[in-house]
């Protein structure tokens, strides 16, 4: 890998392992501030809002200027965030400001390792990123989990400033304190990220011109045969996932009695699996391999649902490790696939934009179904047996397209798995 892979890779680390502590902050916030569980479950659809509202610009906006000053800027915007939740602004809008500061970070993450490196290496480096991603999911979940603890924030709060007033009284927000620090770090190394020498394109005068582009590339994306699989496979993965980071808290508390500094430690346990069938995709797995991953959605999908008949943490442990392991292998080749053929039909920054828009769209309308549900009563169990049908239903359906389109478009498919082998984009 080149140098500069490695300085990205540090920038993402802090940058997420400061986004999932302050998820379970975010969630401890308004638990001691007495809202509904309706309002802690909508803090996942609400970070996913940005992602799908600039969906059309956030690519293009990459595309616009060198990759790692996009993650400073974006860095930014999340520091904004926490300092909006610390001065009283609702958990939810502030939450939604660093949901902002993720949806401009996220093309560029991605973006610049098609720019950096060659397609035959392109696994191998969404092995390592995402293994590095879940590894701060890990830290930053157990992290946040600690610093709400009553062990640790009764010290934070002890801590005096002199002349100064912080204004922080409770352990939440010396949390949310402490995250405007790790923010800062992820951004020193965002200014270290080198030029790709990859020409930038402008941003348009009148950016609503970004809308049809971006309508197009989503339909270029769709259209294409291998392309549809993939971003169809990343959609569900993500939309599921991204939710049941709230709902093992919730299922946590109502199965095991835990509290949330608990619960997160057990989250944290889903994300070593993750990091541990990343890292096997890694080695294991090519580029024109990756649909073969798909019938491990089905399979996940029914073991989500055996998460019901768990009483104990000693069983839940290793099966939840078992479950993100399914997901971090089948992720990591699937979104590799995405990357190339979205890099080859219209440039990394849109394709990111595209895949993101259609991940946290799917993100966002579960979480909405699942935040109202909570606030008609729908049990942690009760979503979970849905969640579940829901992923082993739609991969199959997936499955079948894939099957379809062998026989139907058996040329087209064998070409694009053909570029897939070869570093050159033409095959």
């Amino acid at each position: 890998m080149k140098r500069g892979f490695y300085t990205i890779m540090s920038a993402q680390f802090f940058s997420s392992l400061a986004d999932n502590a302050l998820f379970v902050a975010a969630v401890e916030l308004l638990r001691t501030g007495g809202a509904a569980e309706w309002q802690r479950a909508a803090l996942v659809p609400m970070f996913a809002l940005f992602y799908v509202v600039l969906a059309p610009f956030v690519g293009a906006f990459a595309d616009s200027m060198p990759k790692g000053k996009v993650m400073f800027i974006s860095n930014a915007i999340k520091v904004m965030g926490c300092v909006l939740m610390l001065v009283g602004l609702h958990p939810l809008m502030a939450y939604a400001v660093v949901g902002l500061g993720a949806a401009a970070y996220s093309p560029a993450k991605y973006g610049i390792l098609t720019e950096l490196l060659p397609a035959s290496q392109l696994v191998k480096a969404n092995g390592w990123i995402e293994g590095l991603t879940i590894a701060s999911i890990i830290l930053g979940i157990l992290l946040g989990g600690q610093l709400v603890g009553q062990a640790v924030a009764s010290r934070m709060l002890a801590f005096d400033f002199p002349v100064l007033d912080t204004g922080i009284d409770t352990a939440p927000e010396a949390a949310i304190f402490i995250m405007i620090f790790i923010y800062a770090l992820a951004a020193w190394f965002n200014l270290r990220i080198p030029h790709t020498g990859v020409e930038m394109r402008a941003m348009p005068a009148n950016p609503l011109q970004l809308v049809p582009d971006f309508w197009t590339c989503n339909s270029r994306l769709w259209r294409d045969k291998l392309g549809q699989i993939s971003l169809a496979t990343t959609t569900l993965i993500w939309g599921v996932s991204g939710n049941l980071r709230y709902i093992i808290l919730a299922w946590s508390a109502a199965a095991l009695s835990y509290s949330t500094t608990q619960a997160s430690s057990l989250s944290g346990v889903v994300a070593l699996g993750t990091a541990v069938g990343a890292a096997v995709a890694s080695m294991r797995m090519r580029l024109d391999m990756a649909t073969s991953v798909m019938p491990l959605g089905i399979a996940m999908g029914l073991l989500v649902i055996l998460m019901n008949f768990i009483g104990n943490v000693w069983v839940a442990a290793p099966f939840l490790i078992m479950l993100g392991a399914i997901a971090g292998f089948m992720v990591v080749p699937m979104n590799a696939l995405l990357q190339h053929r979205g890099h080859n039909l219209m440039g990394a920054g849109r394709s990111i934009a595209v895949q993101n828009f259609n991940e946290q769209a799917c993100i966002l309308g579960l979480g909405a179904f699942y935040s109202l549900s909570a606030g008609m009563g729908l049990s942690a169990f009760g979503a979970i047996t849905a969640f579940g049908l829901v992923v082993a239903s739609v991969m199959w359906l997936i499955q079948r397209w894939h099957r379809s389109n062998c026989v139907q478009y058996r040329d087209e498919v064998e070409h694009l798995l053909k570029i897939a082998r070869h570093d050159n984009p033409h095959g």
